[in-house]
């Protein structure tokens, strides 16, 4: 895939700029990215599952079988998902161009992250091919993102280069957080709220904005309406509630409020917090969910902005 090997060169160029400033330098590794096209523009678009299993994801980074394991991601599901929508295979090419100024981007805002929370560590963001979804996960070896998926879900962000900046400090969060290093089936809708809402809140102090950004404008007019529905629903569990990991959900109630309502519980502790680098540490390493929403000063409708 000659764009990315350009992109991969574009990246490298800029090594020795970042090394001379004080910002962490994310290593963003496209290999797995190379790889994939090569198998699938030598099968005219249509590699069959062994071939994708065996010469792409057999023969992946860490990152990838990482992702693999940790999302499902095999041979056939990607193999299905081509056949089901081809279009999101083509069109993920054109976000490979936007990957050195996301680098740079990247780098500014882990230099604003590690000034908040000096235990910060920055492993490296993988990015590959899965099955279409999800567009990323992360754990405390790293970042890893479904290029095609991020590329494809412009409704969080119109400009790919911001989408991919916000989502990857969202992500970076998750692998500060030790309550996102185990995956919990019977996690409550507050508990992964706080999880997904911390990541939300660190990715706007460190990156300028959010990854969802789509649910502010959701449910402007409507903060107490749909927060105190959350607060009914607190203590139900994450998975299969209509907070949480629900798909893109309808226009009257988007998917995924929880990210929303936990950000701003987030960002009203930080905002009621006299240290701020202490709320930091609490808002990343939560572990009593009540507790904290009790401290936050948040309330159904408080008014951040």
């Amino acid at each position: 895939m000659k764009l990315a090997i350009r992109v991969v060169c574009a990246v490298s160029f800029l090594l020795p700029a970042m090394a001379a400033s004080a910002q962490p330098a994310p290593e963003i590794r496209v290999d797995d990215v190379d790889r994939f096209y090569a198998i699938y523009d030598a099968a005219g678009g249509k590699p069959t599952q062994e071939q994708l299993q065996r010469d792409y994801l057999d023969k992946g980074s860490t990152g990838l079988a990482e992702f693999a394991r940790l999302r499902r991601i095999t041979g056939e599901r990607i193999a299905a998902a081509i056949a089901e929508k081809p279009a999101l295979y083509t069109e993920a090419r054109r976000c490979v161009a936007v990957l050195p100024a996301v680098r740079v981007r990247l780098g500014q805002a882990l230099n604003k992250l590690a000034g908040l929370y000096p235990k910060a560590a920055f492993p490296p963001v993988t990015l590959a091919i899965g099955r279409g979804k999800p567009v990323g996960t992360a754990n405390a070896s790293g970042v890893m993102i479904g290029l095609e998926a991020l590329c494809a879900v412009d409704f969080l962000n119109p400009d790919p280069e911001a989408r991919f900046v916000h989502v990857i400090a969202h992500e970076y969060g998750h692998v500060l957080q030790p309550g996102a290093q185990v995956e919990n089936d019977d996690e409550t809708v507050l508990k992964a709220s706080l999880l997904e809402g911390g990541a939300e809140f660190i990715a706007e102090l460190t990156s300028g904005a959010v990854g969802y950004g789509h649910l502010q404008a959701a449910t402007k007019g409507r903060e107490a309406e749909v927060e105190k529905a959350f607060v009914a629903d607190r203590d139900k569990k994450a998975m299969g509630s209509i907070w949480l990991y629900n798909g893109r959900g309808t226009r009257e109630w988007p998917g995924d409020l929880g990210y929303w309502v936990g950000y701003r519980i987030a960002k009203a502790y930080y905002r009621h917090a006299p240290d701020k680098q202490a709320a930091v540490l609490d808002i990343l390493e939560v572990s009593d969910a009540k507790a904290f929403l009790d401290k936050s000063g948040w309330r159904p409708g408080i008014a951040l902005d």
